[in-house]
């Protein structure tokens, strides 16, 4: 995410960094290259000037002429700026009305709104606790609302049936009627989409927008698009009461100038990001973390969010006590990788970390890692339960049975073995820690990834 961004801003902050004083000459110095890698991130002329004039001004105050480290007091004001761009705060659903609280997406087609609608209901679902309804409003998409209809029934999302024969409107009061008489909390829309901005289209929108009171009226856009999200968000604000956006395959967006011109264009917030294929790859909009992962500070408090969700308490009780009685298993350590496994493996891990942002060289490492660690989980399955248990008793005879049934090689076997031999050593360790305990019952559990980033897997 931003990863051309963040090597540009990275690489003009390098020229402050360390200097006992800012003076007007090397501030102008590293503005201009933070300005230049804003406009080719597809970030508008105009808020990057201002941008740029903003951070100016404030840098060559007295508080930084007086600071300690006057470099470092620059990084936090471009930050700061920086998060106010973004949009200051972050903002949820709103689904504070009677029952359903109406929800509306719009967009253009290929945003990804019917995606978009399903990732919201089950957000919803599963963070407000909320029963949730969809329905498709497209009648002119083939198959859109079998899609919509497939998405929902693939999460347990209730979705209307597909309506032939009726216009957008009809299908919305008929959808409504569906929520109220099944006490829905919430109606999530999936509107019609065209290629471009048309006059149809448009007309169409603000028929169904004026039909009913919506909660929300949120329009998805694609961020790779860049300044071309900005500039059709323009133009359905200019047409429709818009609450809030949606920024979608913000994983792949590399630039950023769809994220960091919308609020200041728009003067609407972004709500949530698609981040992902998934449907639990979506997350509301931190201003605050956004841009500390654009300046290469890492997102540690999303990092944490992730993991406590991936984290079963149970099995995290049951490994504290395992660890102190000196007892892990193959069993315990192949838990371990899934966990890691579900955050997206290390990849998962080294997007979030201060530092590692922009770094090609560890991406592709993790990628490496992650090969292993299916490998691993492999030679694991394909073991019995008394070797698991007691990994000592695999010899020669037992490695080549266990390598023809996983599919990998006798040394892939002996990696494995020796990781976690080194894995249960510094497992007994920590056993005699007495913060161990406080530590796990925080949700640490971040051993085996720091053991593999230190030891390389070998």
């Amino acid at each position: 995410m931003f990863e051309n961004l963040t090597e540009k801003i990275t690489s003009a902050f390098n020229k402050l960094k360390g200097k006992g004083l800012i003076d007007e000459a090397s501030l102008s110095d590293a503005l201009r290259e933070i300005r230049i890698a804003l406009l080719e991130s597809d970030v508008s002329i105009s808020v990057a000037k201002d941008f740029i004039n903003r951070v100016r001004e404030k840098s060559l105050g007295k508080e930084v002429i007086k600071s300690i480290s006057p470099g470092q007091m620059v990084i936090k004001i471009v930050n700061d700026e920086l998060t106010e761009l973004l949009g200051s705060e972050s903002y949820e659903v709103n689904l504070k009305s009677k029952p359903p609280a109406l929800v509306l997406m719009v967009g253009l087609q290929g945003s990804g709104k019917t995606t978009s609608s399903a990732k919201l209901a089950n957000w919803i679902e599963k963070n407000k606790s909320k029963k949730v309804m969809m329905a498709s409003l497209d009648i002119y998409r083939p198959a859109a609302q079998e899609q919509l209809i497939t998405l929902g029934n693939q999460n347990g999302i209730h979705v209307l049936p597909k309506q032939d024969n009726k216009k957008p409107l009809e299908i919305l009061k008929l959808a409504k009627k569906e929520a109220e008489k099944n006490d829905f909390d919430v109606l999530i829309l999936d509107s019609a989409g065209r290629n471009h901005i048309d006059e149809k289209m448009m007309k169409e929108i603000k028929e169904i927008s004026k039909f009913t009171n919506f909660t929300e009226v949120l329009f998805v856009s694609d961020s790779l698009t860049g300044q071309d999200a900005v500039n059709t968000a323009q133009s359905f604000s200019e047409k429709l009461d818009l609450t809030g956006i949606i920024l979608t395959r913000l994983d792949g967006d590399g630039r950023g100038g769809a994220a960091l011109s919308m609020k200041e264009t728009i003067k609407k917030p972004i709500k949530f990001i698609g981040i992902g294929e998934k449907l639990d790859d979506f997350e509301v909009f931190h201003p605050d973390r956004i841009a500390n992962r654009i300046l290469g500070m890492g997102d540690v408090v999303t990092l944490v969010e992730k993991a406590s969700e991936q984290i079963d308490k149970d099995e995290a009780e049951k490994l504290q006590k395992k660890i102190l009685k000196g007892r892990f298993s193959l069993v315990d350590y192949a838990k371990q990788l899934d966990q890691l496994t579900k955050m997206g493996g290390i990849q998962g891990f080294l997007k979030y970390l201060p530092g590692m942002a922009g770094l090609k060289e560890k991406v592709e490492q993790s990628v490496e890692n992650n090969d292993i660690f299916k490998k691993q989980k492999a030679i694991i399955s394909s073991m019995t339960k008394k070797e698991k248990s007691y990994p000592d008793i695999v010899k020669a005879s037992r490695k080549l049975r266990i390598s023809k049934g996983s599919g990998t090689s006798v040394q892939d076997i002996n990696k494995l073995l020796k990781q976690f031999k080194k894995m249960s050593q510094m497992m007994k360790k920590m056993g005699k820690n007495k913060n161990f305990e406080n530590m796990m019952s925080s949700g640490q559990l971040g051993d085996i990834q720091s053991l593999m980033n230190k030891n390389k897997l070998q």
